[in-house]
């Protein structure tokens, strides 16, 4: 059975990333209502700064 993809386009270390930050946001009280879109971003941006290319 294949893993439960958060954000599509990024690898295994990119998903453990983005349920950290969702994890933290969600404990401090941050983001409420947007946890898992500020996540999904923060981690889209990193993967597209380390020069990855869309989608990998």
């Amino acid at each position: 059975m294949p893993a439960k993809r958060h954000v599509r386009g990024v690898g295994a270390k990119e998903q453990r990333q983005y349920e950290h930050i969702l994890k933290s946001a969600k404990k401090s009280g941050r983001y409420k209502g947007r946890e898992k879109e500020v996540a999904a971003r923060t981690v889209l941006k990193e993967h597209s700064a380390e020069g990855h290319p869309k989608g990998r």
